[in-house]
């Protein structure tokens, strides 16, 4: 690393220094140095005592912070003349708080940079600029405040929404357990009751095993049986529930309904008649009755255990709690897992429609970070369609890019506005239904921590959100 010094002409084309005067020139010239770095190397990390204010003469340099344990890229810049490092130190000293980088900065391409100490910026901003000073402190300590509250009110708000309609979902299959449950104890007892009558002497032993296997076949033809019509339906209740009435089975009515969705017909109660003597065929009916609908209510407790493990899994995709901050991904799952969280806001009258590019590759991304910006934009397109219109979401490729667009049938966004939504704090929701930041924190992770871009194209009836993503990895 070597370093050099700027003339106060050279400095006075950067824009920050444009308009000093020569005798301020001439002091940062004396007070500043040049410094190179080359290809990735690191020229300061996030935590470390802020001791630099540093401002980008040539190269390409990434910004990054620390989450947990990865580091998110959230921005990269090529502009000369663009400033990072202690750029707080005007701010008062406070013990208590070490002032330390917040970000971490690294160079993509060989760098050079003009360099100040944190002292000697420090300096400049307060005896320079004094009444800029003051009113420096006042924006940033009310800004970090205000944005410290309303970020964190966003985030429990989308985090109670999420949560709410995650219990939503996980309470119909759950309450459906507890229903079949119940009625299947019912049913069991049942069972107990008609095969003690039945194995109590009055039927033979062959009779009963041939009886046995009969219910078996049943119901394996029960998970076969094809699906009807409601007048299919009703026509076979119909047809069996005058042959129960007609061989004397009391209550006809309320199997019938039971033998028609096991697939049985006129044919079946046929065989099964002439397997037991007439006097036991009422109670033979019942059984195999009973053995249907348990057979039934065990496939609809299956049936709700498999939607909780797959509300669950879409729960841990969407969240992405056992996997690493930046991989490849096929962006379908990511998509895929936000639709199912926010299912209980895709009801009634809005129709999803998914026209996915099953041909795309995968893309290096931070799942977790794209969730949002899905979640951020469906749940915006819902609330533009007032719960009624048609969400469409669409995958292709745009040349070197993925593109994701997300489309609702919604009044629109004013062309004056479009500029404006990606801006922080600015929303077209009414008063205290936005905060302004979803779109802003969408647009900071697309393009800052992506590499990638987000647009948008808005009519009446036609608001379309798209974000292009690249399909390789940034270049190093």
């Amino acid at each position: 690393m070597s370093e050099a010094r700027l003339t106060p002409a050279e400095l006075k084309t950067l824009f920050l220094f444009e308009s000093l005067t020569d005798e301020q020139l001439a002091w940062l010239a004396r007070r500043g140095t040049v410094q190179d770095f080359p290809a990735r190397a690191t020229v300061f990390a996030e935590g470390e005592p802020a001791e630099g204010f540093f401002m980008l003469l040539s190269g390409t340099l990434a910004l990054s912070r620390r989450v947990q344990q990865d580091d998110v890229e959230t921005n990269r810049t090529d502009q000369r003349g663009v400033y990072m490092g202690a750029t707080q130190a005007y701010l008062p000293e406070d013990p208590a708080v070490p002032r330390t980088y917040t970000a971490s900065m690294r160079a993509i391409t060989d760098c050079t940079f003009f360099v100040l100490t944190a002292d000697d910026f420090g300096t400049v901003m307060r005896t320079w600029f004094p009444m800029a000073v003051h009113l420096l402190e006042g924006l940033f300590f009310g800004i970090r405040t205000n944005q410290a509250l309303i970020g964190e009110r966003q985030r429990l708000a989308a985090l109670g929404s999420l949560t709410s309609g995650l219990m939503h979902e996980l309470n119909n299959p759950a309450a459906a357990t507890v229903r079949a449950t119940a009625a299947l104890r019912e049913r069991v007892a049942g069972m107990r009751g008609k095969l003690g009558m039945l194995a109590d002497g009055r039927i033979a032993p062959e009779q009963l095993r041939s009886l046995t296997q009969l219910v078996e076949s049943m119901i394996e033809r029960a998970a076969k049986a094809p699906e009807l019509t409601a007048l299919q339906t009703s026509d076979r209740e119909d047809e069996l529930g005058e042959w129960l009435d007609a061989h004397h089975v009391r209550a006809g009515w309320d199997l019938a309904p039971v033998f028609v969705a096991g697939g049985i017909d006129v044919e079946c109660l046929e065989e099964i008649a002439a397997s037991v003597a007439p006097g036991l065929l009422d109670q033979s009916l019942r059984w195999i009755g009973y053995a249907l609908e348990t057979e039934q209510l065990m496939t609809d407790i299956e049936d709700a255990g498999t939607r909780v493990s797959a509300l669950i899994a879409a729960a841990r995709q969407y969240s992405q709690l056992d996997r690493a901050s930046r991989q490849w991904i096929d962006v379908h799952e990511g998509l895929k897992s936000t639709l199912v969280m926010l299912g209980h806001k895709l009801r009634d009258g809005v129709r999803v429609v998914k026209d996915f590019d099953r041909t795309l590759p995968q893309i290096p991304a931070h799942p977790g970070e794209l969730n949002q910006v899905w979640t951020n934009i469906i749940d915006n397109a819902v609330q533009a369609m007032d719960g009624a219109g048609t969400l469409t979401i669409r995958t292709a490729r745009d040349g070197d890019r993925l593109l994701v667009e997300i489309g609702d049938t919604g009044p629109g966004i004013p062309p004056e506005l479009h500029k404006r939504v990606f801006e922080p704090f600015f929303t077209t929701k009414p008063v205290g239904e936005g905060t302004g930041l979803g779109l802003d924190i969408s647009y900071r992770i697309v393009v800052n921590g992506h590499g990638g871009d987000i647009t948008l194209v808005s009519a009446p009836g036609d608001t379309r959100f798209q974000v292009r993503l690249p399909l390789t990895e940034h270049a190093d």
